[in-house]
């Protein structure tokens, strides 16, 4: 939908013109799942499609909210921050929240949100609507808050308000992104460097498996609970404020405290991983596209066996994508429990690629894969 349509829209649901227009991206992470809330270094990129939010002043100090890709809208007043309702106004709300409990009135507007992101298919649709909110009303509000602040309280409204305890990773490539370049991101100092994206001849293919997830409601927050039990139990023979800040040879030698093998799995994974995320960002600096893609791959192994956040779907998808002709590496990117996988693709496979999968998946789990060749693009902003 282009922005001559959306402003069309906009005058038919509130009957005048908006007075503004702001976009936020996905994301798509490469390597360096749920490593974000245990302190370890993350790798996403902001995608070209996104969110767009639409905004014009109300003579009332009320706040509504329209989505062009959901049913449900609704007029707030201030009374709604004091419980969710749990609809994706929520998210929105959370933000709100975020900027009212440091004493900025964001009330008074008429929203208007549309996304051509996959709804709960891991691409971090709830990321976008939260950080685009936060764009707006701060420009709206005059707060002058910086992006990064942006990006914590978006994070902060979403753990808080909404209930789902995620890591900063998904907030942070949304605001903080750029076309053509990945994001190296320290999750526990928030230290980041964009790293040229330079796969030449490949393309990352993301296949989106329509099992859709539900982290809020999934195992997601009790795996970080999982990780925080772990913690505590390796702070015995470590000083550490997190699992990253462990190598896996600290980690092996500590296995006699672990009675619990499901725990010690849960902290292999986030320690392995955090490692894995280095070295792949090694080897994208000096062109191993190979190396790059067979950690993807065990990346894609650790969140199904130590993490166990995969699920049939996403292991079809994954799996058979890794013995396909011109594949170089294939894993679940987002939460997990559903969602999408991303792929390293030889650039003149891609076809075929998308067709035989495509084929395998419906055969196997009876239901169809959308397929999107991902474009990297920028992350919040102002567009009008």
């Amino acid at each position: 939908m282009n922005t001559h349509t959306l402003r069309q829209k906009f005058k038919e649901v509130y009957g005048r013109d908006a007075e503004s227009l702001y976009f936020a991206p996905g994301r798509v992470n490469l390597i360096g799942e749920h490593i974000d809330y245990n302190g370890g270094r993350v790798f996403p990129c902001a995608l070209s499609f996104g969110t767009y939010l639409l905004a014009a002043k109300r003579q009332d100090s009320r706040m509504a909210f329209t989505s062009l890709n959901m049913p449900y809208s609704t007029v707030k007043g201030k009374d709604a921050l004091e419980r969710k309702s749990g609809e994706w106004t929520d998210y929105p709300l959370g933000v709100v929240k975020e900027f009212a409990d440091r004493g900025f009135e964001p009330w008074g507007y008429d929203l208007l949100y549309w996304g051509d992101i996959p709804n709960r298919a891991g691409l971090s649709s709830s990321a976008s609507v939260e950080v685009v909110t936060a764009v707006l009303l701060n420009d709206l509000s005059g707060a002058g808050f910086d992006r990064i602040e942006l990006v914590k309280m978006s994070q902060h409204a979403e753990n808080d308000f909404v209930g789902m305890n995620c890591g900063i990773m998904d907030q942070f490539a949304v605001g903080m992104g750029r076309s053509g370049f990945a994001i190296a991101l320290d999750c526990a100092t928030l230290d980041y460097e964009l790293v040229p994206l330079h796969i030449d001849g490949y393309k990352l293919v993301i296949a989106n498996s329509n099992k859709h997830h539900d982290l809020v409601t999934s195992e997601y927050n009790m795996r970080r609970t999982q990780c925080e039990k772990a913690l505590e139990i390796l702070r015995q023979r470590y000083p550490v404020d997190a699992l990253c800040a462990l190598t896996p040879e600290q980690l092996e030698k500590a296995a006699d405290l672990f009675s619990d093998e499901v725990l010690y799995r849960r902290a292999r994974h986030a320690v392995t991983e955090n490692a894995r995320v280095n070295e792949a960002i090694q080897a994208l600096r000096t062109g191993d596209l190979s190396r790059f893609g067979r950690l993807m791959n065990e990346s894609h192994h650790s969140l199904k066996e130590d993490y166990e956040v995969t699920g049939v779907e996403m292991d079809v998808l994954a799996e058979e994508a890794q013995g396909l002709d011109g594949v170089l590496g294939s894993r679940i990117t987002g939460g997990g429990f559903g969602g999408c996988t991303v792929s390293l693709v030889r650039e003149d496979a891609v076809d075929a690629f998308v067709r035989r999968l495509g084929e395998i998946y419906t055969g196997k789990v009876g239901l169809r894969a959308e397929f999107y060749v991902a474009d990297i693009g920028d992350g919040a902003r102002k567009i009008c």
